[in-house]
Order: C-alpha cells, then sequence, then structure tokens
C-alpha cells in the first residue's frame, strides 16, 4: 500500500512539476523571458507560490526545464516528418503553423534558446534539440542535415520578424529548394 501512496505523489508531483514548466513557457509567450518570476509562473500555474521553488530553485533551474520540454514537444512534428521522407509539402505546413497559429510559442522558444548564447547554464538544454533532431531523423549526412537545420532556422526567425507570417503555399518553394540542396549535396558527396 506504502508503493502504491508514493507512486501516486510521485505522479502528482510531477504533474505538477510539468504545469510550472508549461506555465513557465506561457509567461514567456506573453511576458518574455524577463517576465519570469517563480510568483509569475506560480500563479499563470494555479498552484500556491511555493511551489516553483520547491521544483526547481532557481530560475534557471526553471528556464532549463522548460527548454528540455520545449525542445521535446515542439520539434517532434516536424522531426517526424522529416525521418518519415516527408513531402516538401508537409514540412511547409508545419512551418507554417509555427509561425501562424503557434507564433507565441515558437517566438517564446526562440527567446529561450537565444538566451543560451548569453547564459552558458543554459546551453546545454538549447543543443539538446539538436542532439534530438539527429537521435529521431538519423540522417545519411549529418552534415547536410544540420546545414538544413540551421536553414529552418534561420527561415523560422525571417518569418517571425516578417509583417504578415508566410503561409504554407509561400514555404513550400523555399522548402523544397532547401530539400532538393540537400538531396543535391548528399548524392553528390556519395558519388565522389
Amino acid at each position: 500500500m506504502t508503493a502504491v501512496a508514493t507512486d501516486g505523489r510521485k505522479a502528482r508531483g510531477e504533474k505538477k512539476r510539468r504545469a510550472i514548466v508549461e506555465a513557465t513557457l506561457r509567461v514567456i509567450e506573453r511576458d518574455g523571458v524577463a517576465g519570469v518570476t517563480h510568483r509569475s509562473v506560480a500563479r499563470e500555474a494555479g498552484v500556491p507560490t511555493t511551489a516553483p521553488t520547491y521544483y526547481f530553485a532557481t530560475l534557471d533551474d526553471l528556464l532549463i526545464a522548460t527548454l528540455l520540454w520545449a525542445a521535446e514537444e515542439s520539434c517532434e512534428e516536424m522531426l517526424q516528418t522529416v525521418a518519415r521522407g516527408g513531402s516538401a509539402r508537409e514540412i511547409a505546413a508545419t512551418l507554417a503553423k509555427a509561425v501562424n497559429e503557434n507564433r507565441g510559442r515558437t517566438l517564446a522558444e526562440y527567446e529561450l534558446y537565444l538566451l543560451a548564447g548569453r547564459r552558458p547554464e543554459l546551453r546545454p538544454a538549447a543543443r539538446r534539440w539538436l542532439d534530438q533532431a539527429m537521435e529521431i531523423v538519423r540522417p545519411a549526412d549529418p552534415v547536410a542535415f544540420r546545414a538544413l537545420l540551421a536553414a529552418v532556422d534561420g527561415l523560422l526567425i525571417q518569418c517571425l520578424i516578417a509583417d504578415v507570417a508566410p503561409n504554407e503555399d509561400e514555404l513550400e518553394p523555399i522548402v523544397s529548394f532547401l530539400i532538393c540542396g540537400r538531396d543535391d549535396s548528399t548524392s553528390a558527396t556519395r558519388e565522389q
């Protein structure tokens, strides 16, 4: 009976921890990283003010957990599409969704990602999504794949600063070019 009670407490604790992490990302969406405090996150998560500090002693710990969670959650759809050899249209649809209906979340994730450039303690968490991408896709040419990821990052940033974010139709030719470039360099490398 004790093991069941312990497992129940652990599950509730994990649920509360996740709620705090998700709330942190919502605070960043709304107010930027500068708006993240233990108090603002507790209010957003609907938990007692002390809960965030119980699970995350420092704001850096909270930001690291949020960055890791965002990496696991947000990129999976696109990476699964790429891994199964999805079309340029399918990838463009995923990117269009990221810069249109999920614009706030994408901005928040990039804000966290870029914060790692200034805060070394966040860098391993920021690099986690690159590692995850390599694990999911398992590219034949890792260099070409990293170049594709870098191009997609740049494309997403351009979309986020556009007055009107591009739609799937506008993104498809760009994605097609990136994929063809990747395929051409991969086949050229194999022929040598």
